[in-house]
C-alpha cells in the first residue's frame, strides 16, 4: 500500500511548539479538553494501571490523569514520522491511550489510530479529542479572499479538518470496538484577526502544511484580511 501524502511538515510543527511562548491564557482549548478528559474519566469505575498520552502538547492531559487516575503509571508517547510506527513499538498491552489537540496534525490519520487500537489491551480504552469540523472556517475565508484580492493567486494557509462522521468511520476502519465520536464547538471571540493570529502562534498552532507559500506575503493581504473578517463574522 503506498504510504499516506504528507499534509503537514511535522518536524516545523515540533521546532514550533518547543520555542512556543505561551502566555497562561493561550493553553485555554488544551486546558478545556483535560477537564473534558477528568470528567469522563472519574465516570469510568473500572482501574486503568498503565496508561500513555500520545503527543498531547504541554502538561494539561498528564496533569489531569495524575489527579483522575493517582495510582496509574502514565507514559508521555510521542507520534512518530515513519508511516510504519506511530507509537514507540515498546508500548503494548496497555489500559488506556489519551491524546489531546495532536492527532489533526497526524498525515495519516487511519494509520495513528489503528497502531493507538494496536497498542491497547483487548478491552483498553482510546480517549482522544482533535481540532475537527469547522474550525478556523472564518479566518480561511477571509485569508483567501484576501489573497485572490491583492495576489490574484491563493495559497493554502489553514489546515483541513476532519468532519465528526469521518472521525467514526475511521475508528471503525481502525478496529475499534463500541466507537464512539462527539463534537463540541467552542466559539471564542476576538476584538480583530490578528488577536487570534497572535493566540495560534502562542499555541505552536501556525501554517505547518508541507504545501504552504514559501515566500513573504504581502502585509496587504493580511490586512486586506483583517477588514474582511469583521465585515462577513463579527456578531454584536
Amino acid at each position: 500500500m503506498a504510504d499516506a501524502p504528507k499534509l503537514f511538515d511535522n518536524t516545523l510543527l515540533a521546532a514550533r511548539r518547543a520555542r512556543r511562548t505561551a502566555p497562561a491564557d493561550a493553553d485555554f482549548l488544551l486546558r478545556h479538553a483535560a477537564e473534558d478528559l477528568g470528567e469522563r474519566l472519574s465516570a469510568i469505575m473500572r482501574p486503568f494501571p498503565d496508561i500513555a498520552d500520545a503527543a498531547t502538547p504541554g502538561d494539561a492531559f498528564r496533569e489531569t490523569l495524575q489527579r483522575v487516575r493517582p495510582s496509574s503509571r502514565i507514559i508521555a508517547a510521542g507520534l512518530s514520522e515513519s508511516p510504519h510506527e506511530v507509537l514507540d513499538s515498546s508500548l503494548h498491552n496497555l489500559d488506556l491511550i489519551t491524546s489531546g489537540l495532536a492527532l489533526q496534525h497526524a498525515n495519516d490519520l487511519p494509520g495513528a489510530l489503528i497502531q493507538i487500537r494496536r497498542a491497547l489491551k483487548p478491552d483498553g480504552l482510546f480517549l482522544g479529542c482533535l481540532l475537527g469540523g469547522a474550525t478556523l472556517t472564518e479566518l480561511r475565508q477571509a485569508l483567501t479572499e484576501a489573497e485572490s484580492d491583492v495576489t490574484g493567486g491563493v495559497s493554502p494557509r489553514v489546515m483541513p479538518f476532519a468532519d465528526v462522521r469521518d472521525m467514526g468511520g475511521l475508528l471503525q476502519r481502525a478496529g475499534f470496538a463500541l466507537p464512539v465520536a462527539d463534537s463540541e464547538t467552542v466559539t471564542v471571540r476576538y476584538a480583530d484577526m490578528f488577536g487570534l493570529m497572535a493566540d495560534l502562534r502562542a499555541m505552536g498552532g501556525s501554517n505547518v502544511l508541507h504545501a504552504r507559500l514559501r515566500r513573504f506575503t504581502p502585509r496587504a493581504v493580511f490586512l486586506r484580511a483583517a477588514a474582511i473578517y469583521p465585515r462577513r463574522f463579527a456578531d454584536p
